[in-house]
């Protein structure tokens, strides 16, 4: 199990511990930190596509227009803070945010 997120994130704190707690032993890949290497962020915008892009973040609102019309791909290349988070990928299946739908995949 691999976990994209930000170590500031609190929502990415809450998943870690349940999953954690849940007996998971995640790989967690900072995006701040580490960056989303090229064939993870093409996994990521194929399976989400825009859904990928955190559209309330604060990176976001930072964007001009023109940025704002980009490639997915290319602002989480260039902004992986605009990343949706956490993104979890376990054997070979993708989901994003921590809503009760997400936990119900991956908690008892």
């Amino acid at each position: 199990m691999r976990f994209f997120g930000l170590k500031s994130c609190d929502t990415c704190r809450k998943a870690r511990k349940a999953l954690t707690d849940a007996g998971h032993d995640p790989q967690v890949i900072d995006v701040r930190a580490d960056g989303i290497n090229a064939a993870d962020r093409a996994a990521i915008i194929a399976a989400f596509g825009e859904q990928a892009i955190n559209k309330a973040s604060t990176t976001w609102r930072g964007l001009s227009d023109a940025d704002r019309i980009r490639d997915p791909a290319e602002l989480l290349a260039d902004h992986p803070t605009l990343m949706k988070r956490p993104v979890i990928e376990a054997q070979g299946r993708w989901t994003i945010g921590w809503k009760p739908d997400v936990q119900a995949q991956y908690l008892p």
